[in-house]
């Protein structure tokens, strides 16, 4: 059996049992929930549904969709790639990581495959995939942090998954400021030290790993010092998770709870931050499991919450599938117009 054989086989595994957890976890959610908390009660809800806001909520999700690619394309160096083509990227990536347990991983994959095979360099598509994505998260716990501030002093909600997730977004806030720390003022360690473990992995290439350390180092750097980007990236990763909440407000507000901004951002802070464990694919299973409890703890009936979650993540969670596999199929048909093959092909640039 050839090296691609065997790839594309443990491809069709991962996909197989990706398919099957998020198919297995659909049906519990969509048909076993549902009959066990009343589905007849959950029925009328939906029925009497109010669809201007619903189909409001629709129109924001879609844009929360492009503020995350405006996010990107303000990290990316290459400017000539075009707008409709980065948001096909992002979508496809979106699909997949919906699809793959792993976290964002295979997504991420993905992601450089098509930048590069835009033209992208190896070191921007990098970096702006890893900038944007650990910089959403960062803007996402800073979000949660401070619905927290202003929610528990004044509810006095006792909650175990608030310790959670503050410990959780610690980490990664930490994290991020050691890597930024070490590659801009201990950029000479950070080099030394790969190359002295590249040199024990084989295959390994010291002076490219060193290249492209340095290369991020002067990117980040760059970043730190340009404010109006800074700006720019903050507020169109802010614009990103806002937008997305505000879809889950609307649904809520279509089935009849109209719930405070605060207490939705705190339930939805919770839910996406606990999502990041990548135990299932794009957190299936996760977000609703924790959404649906908080937002019912904050007043909403049961079946408003269950009725008002399901709809949202189905325009949040499964929409994105189906659209971004339109979304490769559009990029893959125009790149083959253009003798470029998105399946093989990565940039040679530094």
């Amino acid at each position: 059996m050839t090296r691609n054989h065997r790839t594309l086989k443990i491809i069709y595994r991962i996909l197989k049992n990706g398919i099957l957890i998020i198919f297995i976890i659909a049906i519990v959610e969509y048909l076993v929930i549902p009959k066990i908390t009343g589905a007849k009660k959950s029925v009328n809800l939906i029925t009497k549904a109010n669809i201007s806001l619903v189909v409001l909520a629709m129109g924001v999700e879609v844009t929360s969709l492009l503020a995350y690619s405006m996010l990107f394309r303000s990290l990316l160096h290459n400017k000539k790639l075009k707008f409709p083509t980065l948001f096909n990227i992002n979508l496809s990536t979106l699909s997949l990581s919906h699809i793959l347990p792993g976290g964002t991983a295979p997504s991420s994959a993905l992601s450089y495959r098509l930048l590069t095979s835009q033209g992208v360099s190896n070191s921007d598509a990098t970096f702006s995939i890893a900038t944007s994505g650990i910089g959403s998260a960062a803007v996402l716990n800073i979000i949660l942090w401070f619905s927290l501030l202003i929610s528990i002093p004044f509810r006095s909600v006792k909650n175990p998954l608030y310790a959670v997730a503050a410990i959780i977004g610690s980490l990664l806030i930490g994290l991020i400021a050691i890597g930024i720390l070490l590659l801009t003022h201990g950029e000479e360690f950070v080099v030394v030290y790969a190359k002295k473990i590249s040199n024990k992995i084989p295959l390994a290439n010291p002076d490219k790993i060193e290249g492209f350390l340095r290369n991020i180092a002067q990117r980040i750097d760059d970043l730190i010092k340009d404010r109006d980007l800074m700006l720019r990236a903050l507020v169109w990763a802010s614009s990103n998770w806002l937008l997305d909440a505000a879809c889950l407000w609307l649904f809520l507000a279509a089935f009849g709870k109209v719930m405070s901004p605060i207490d939705l951002l705190v339930a939805y802070g919770l839910a996406n931050v606990l999502a990041a464990i990548p135990i299932t694919p794009g957190g299936l299973g996760v977000v609703e499991g924790v959404l649906i409890p908080t937002i019912h703890g904050f007043g909403a009936s049961s079946n408003v919450a269950l009725v008002a979650v399901l709809s949202y993540r189905l325009i949040n969670f499964w929409l994105p599938i189906p659209a971004g596999g339109v979304s490769y199929l559009n990029l893959k048909i125009k790149s083959r117009k253009r003798g470029i093959d998105i399946s093989k092909t990565t940039s040679n640039q530094p």
